[in-house]
């Protein structure tokens, strides 16, 4: 009578290699389901606490269900321990996929997306088009950090389909509270395209409704702070103060963002092929829009180019070797870089040029809202002089919509050459019965 009262365990499942799916028995017995271990009971063997044998799965010390996959040292995981058949059934849905190398549909016991899951797999879209050169380090590193204020507000496990205005709301308030209306813009716009791609992936049935809590700062807003920050311009003997106190890498870059409109990545990664010091042009496409820029250099410019790769140190990575300008260290002065101990693999830029150009403004007295791009905003405001705004944005690389764009082909060096020798009547004024040390069009080649 007591052996008819012992409980006994379900049959074994047919013998199977293959570890496919539909093998496996359809659910799995209450009773046999393991309880959540504590204390000295979580240190038992992990394998008692199988629900059958055959299970295809295997406890983790981390308190989930795991198992390896095929031809790598990766595990991949199905659920908690307390909740086998759920684990079960996610191993079935999953399992196809991950063993292909392809990235399984999105599971929830309750059938949805979660914040997490969209994050992960925006995230993991966005890496792959780094690889591939279609998105930038920097940019990369914008939307991390959007998804991790996401996941961090919103909750790890929150629904998408569950997500209410209110909640968006919440948010902009927080972002308020912290930034600027420029880069609040900026991150809802951001916040927005990770949501656009849940809907454009098919993650969720519907797109998800903001409300007006979330909406973008209005324009007024925006011309309104920039009225209260002032202009982002030098003075011209700032100009001159700066490039005198400046080393010599950093005055050639000054002078390209004079004299160019370069940024700090334009500088970074300027090749020193695409210089032609005698004939006192430079040649190199913008690398944020991949527009060609042809560009005369100032007298000034080629003589600080040239001194800059005299100095220039030995390269640490040979794909540096043929870049104009390195650190002390042999690195570019802008450069991605994953944090220390940080092994997600998600890269932040590391900008020396921004750093060390803030502290020579610092050093000169020099402060408030200015920065190296500052070089660039007095190029387009100088250079607009030149009344040949369609000159101006070939040298800054503008991206041109109009239809006019679509038929020009070429523009020609004396066009190029009016503008920056406007620019350079600026930056170095003449002295009365002098003409400006500029570069005549028949020395250009």
């Amino acid at each position: 009578m007591a052996e008819s009262n012992k409980r006994t365990k379900p049959p074994l499942p047919p013998a199977s290699d293959s570890n496919v799916p539909d093998a496996l028995p359809e659910s799995i017995p209450k009773d046999v389901a393991p309880k959540p271990q504590k204390g000295a009971r979580r240190r038992k063997r992990l394998s008692e606490t199988t629900p059958y044998s055959g299970f295809p799965l295997t406890a983790h010390p981390s308190g989930r269900w795991c198992k390896k996959i095929p031809g790598t040292n990766k595990l991949a995981y199905f659920g908690r321990i307390d909740d086998p058949q759920g684990a079960l059934e996610r191993f079935r849905k999953e399992w196809t996929h991950i063993v292909e190398g392809r990235t399984p549909p999105s599971f929830d016991a309750e059938g949805g997306c979660t914040v997490r899951e969209l994050c992960n797999k925006f995230l993991a879209a966005k890496k792959a088009k780094v690889t591939s050169g279609e998105l930038a380090t920097r940019t990369f590193a914008d939307y991390y950090a959007i998804c991790a204020l996401l996941v961090d507000h919103l909750g790890r496990e929150r629904l998408v389909d569950d997500l209410r205005p209110e909640d968006f709301g919440k948010i902009r308030d927080s972002m308020a509270k912290t930034w600027g209306p420029v880069r609040l813009r900026n991150e809802v716009n951001r916040a927005r395209v990770v949501f656009k791609y849940a809907f454009d992936e098919r993650l969720i049935p519907k797109p998800v409704h903001f409300g007006q809590s979330f909406a973008r700062p209005s324009t007024k807003t925006l011309r309104q702070a920039r009225h209260e920050k002032g202009l982002r311009l030098f003075a011209s003997d700032e100009v001159k103060r700066i490039l005198k106190a400046a080393d010599v890498p950093l005055r050639a870059m000054i002078l390209l963002g004079l004299n160019c409109g370069f940024g700090n990545t334009d500088c970074a990664n300027l090749p020193v092929s695409a210089l032609d010091l005698a004939g006192g042009w430079l040649d190199f496409p913008r690398p944020k829009t991949a527009i060609e820029r042809r560009i005369p250099l100032w007298p000034e410019t080629v003589k600080a180019l040239k001194a800059a790769i005299v100095e220039r140190p030995d390269a640490k990575d040979p794909a540096d070797e043929g870049c104009v300008f390195l650190t002390h260290r042999g690195v570019r002065w802008v450069r991605p870089q994953a944090k220390r101990g940080d092994t997600s693999g998600v890269e932040f830029t590391v900008n020396v040029l921004s750093a060390r150009f803030r502290k020579l403004l610092t050093s000169l007295g020099i402060n408030g809202h200015r920065n190296f791009y500052t070089l660039r905003h007095c190029f387009e405001t100088h250079a607009g002089e030149s009344k040949d705004q369609v000159a101006v944005d070939a040298i800054m690389g503008h991206v041109d919509p109009s239809m006019g764009a679509q038929y020009r082909e070429t523009i020609s060096d004396a066009r190029l050459l009016a503008v920056v020798n406007t620019v350079h009547e600026w930056a170095f004024p003449a002295k009365k019965g002098k003409t400006p040390s500029v570069i005549p069009m028949s020395a250009r080649g």
